[in-house]
């Protein structure tokens, strides 16, 4: 047991200690607090259980573990909630675009509950994807010694399938490839029981990099939802805070900018989703880490992507797992120069320290590729400019849909007008659709396009159409497409502009997007245009719309 000391209470003391403090000491004993336990740091354990998703619905247990373990390393833990949506219930509807402002919401209301409450350490427990940076936002924002843990990855549905299967079966039907007996049977199997999405989208990028960030246990990243390793990473994580409350290891101390380099990194290799740009960013932003586009591209360029992962690859998270995780894989990282390994971790060691009795990956895997035989020798991951991206867009591009597309533009106010479009037969071979109106402030929320890109693949046009949108992607979305085109429609940037039938380049090679159309022409366009009136007026979708940033900037809220 952390020998306790009153330094570690710097903040529950304020809340429970003199006869001033009777009232509150009152309200807890009723929640089960004794005498001891008022001497005791209070270790608020932020859970994100939730019966809405698949990814969440297991994670009371997990928070009970960790709360079992801040018990027995000397603290008291407190289980409080926060909230989750799910994505994969959401895509393709109005609701989707409280999705990222659901980063926020969970952000907010554990810095609130902790705030108010005296909490004087933190473990989260999150599963779906926007649960890990906004807890992660939430505790940086507090500067408390804080440990995320992970949820967990879901387990392959039948035939080896996941919820992007289902998705991509709907496009396969509306090309006449499968019936609707077929899609039934991918939808009741799909989805076998609790867990994260189980590709490399973006629940399992979001937890590999916070693992590569520091900020989790080691192997936090890489286990199954359901496991006796998952419910031994949260106790763990429970008795760790006790540890590094008595040490003063904050997460300012660990998220610095070498943490974000190494996670950059981790998730290039790992072929991860392109929401870690924008959630980088954001959590960057919460430690006052100055982190740009431009640092993604300098990063990229040295670093190759080593992983065959869903939804661009073979494999899934689990699958993974059973072969080592991602340890290996940073082992491997370290050995080649590609990390820092001098930064401080939530174990109160170094990463290489905690890399150092790390054994290789079994020599007959194929999932992780060696250096000399990589899937792509530099980033998948490539940033945009040019005169349709001014400030910035990112593409997922591993390569195998091809470095460069040439078509032309069908534009389409919104994903539903585009997903009607690609489904009905409107969308030809060398269209490039365009899906606007879908930024931060426009949509507002900034939706996955997740069901158009699943309804190209499921149609067969993966490789003879491409993609763009002020929008984003969901992790699972693969092909010719980029998101985050900035500045957005709303703000007038030139995606607003455009018309059908405009020629449009993508070059992954040069990091160039642009449109054949004149600078005089672009002028008449501009002083046509007139800004959209907002969608909503009223209620969160509205308060995010006025305080939220660009998506070049983490579209974070408090900048």
């Amino acid at each position: 047991m952390t020998q306790i000391t009153d330094n570690m209470r710097k903040f529950s003391s304020q809340v429970v200690d003199g006869v001033e403090a009777a009232p509150g000491r009152a309200m807890l004993r009723a929640v089960g607090f004794s005498d001891e336990d008022f001497k005791k740091p209070q270790i608020g354990i932020a859970s994100t259980w939730a019966n809405v998703t698949p990814c969440n619905m297991h994670i009371n247990k997990l928070a009970e573990e960790a709360e079992k373990g801040a018990n027995d390393a000397g603290g008291k833990g407190v289980i409080f909630n926060t909230i989750t949506v799910s994505d994969g219930i959401a895509n393709g509807t109005e609701g989707m675009k409280y999705s990222l402002v659901s980063r926020e919401v969970i952000a907010d209301s554990i810095e609130t509950v902790a705030g108010c409450e005296g909490f004087d350490g933190i473990v989260a427990v999150g599963g779906c994807d926007k649960n890990m940076p906004g807890c992660i936002i939430g505790m940086a924002r507090l500067n408390r010694p804080s440990i995320f843990v992970y949820g967990g990855t879901i387990k392959p549905g039948a035939g080896h399938t996941d919820i992007i299967s289902v998705f991509e079966a709907v496009g396969q039907h509306a090309k006449g490839d499968i019936d609707l007996i077929q899609v039934k049977q991918i939808e009741d199997t799909a989805i076998p029981g609790p867990g994260s999405c189980g590709g490399m989208y973006t629940a399992n990028t979001m937890a590999s990099a916070i693992e590569a960030l520091g900020m989790s246990l080691p192997g936090s990243s890489a286990q199954d939802a359901i496991s006796s390793d998952k419910a031994s990473d949260c106790f763990r994580a429970g008795q760790q805070v006790v540890e590094l409350l008595a040490r003063d290891i904050k997460p300012r101390d660990i998220m610095t900018r070498k943490a974000f380099e190494n996670a950059i990194r981790v998730i290039i290799a790992l072929a991860g989703s392109t929401n870690g740009v924008l959630h980088l960013l954001a959590m960057a932003h919460a430690v006052y880490v100055k982190l740009t586009l431009d640092d993604f591209v300098e990063i990229g360029k040295t670093t190759p992507v080593l992983a065959d992962l869903r939804p661009s690859g073979k494999y899934m998270m689990s699958e993974l797992v059973a072969i080592g995780g991602i340890q290996p894989l940073m082992k491997r990282m370290l050995d080649a120069g590609l990390l820092h390994g001098d930064v401080m971790t939530v174990t109160g060691k170094t990463l290489a320290e905690n890399l150092a009795s790390v054994a290789d990956y079994p020599a007959d895997q194929d999932i992780i590729r060696p250096f000399s035989n990589p899937i792509k020798k530099d980033s998948h991951l490539v940033i945009l400019h040019g005169n349709l991206s001014p400030t910035g867009a990112v593409a997922k591009i591993t390569g195998k849909e091809g470095l460069r597309f040439e078509g032309t533009a069908r534009v389409y106010h919104g994903e539903e007008a585009a997903l009607a479009g690609i489904l009905n037969g409107e969308v030809v071979a060398g269209d490039v659709i365009v899906i606007r109106y879908e930024g931060p402030k426009g949509g507002p929320g900034m939706r996955e396009m997740l069901s158009p890109t699943s309804a190209v693949m499921g149609k067969g046009l993966g490789k003879e159409v491409a993609l763009i949108t002020d929008g984003r992607f969901s992790g699972g979305s693969h092909g010719f497409v980029v998101g985050h085109i900035t500045p957005e429609a709303f703000d007038g940037g030139p995606i607003a502009l455009l018309e059908n039938g405009d020629k449009i380049t993508i070059d992954a090679e040069t990091r160039e997007i642009s449109m054949a159309v004149s600078e005089a022409e672009m002028a008449k366009r501009k002083a046509k245009w007139v800004q959209p009136k907002p969608n909503y007026t009223r209620g969160v979708l509205a308060k995010y719309a006025k305080l939220v940033s660009s998506a070049s900037e983490g579209a974070v809220t408090d900048k």
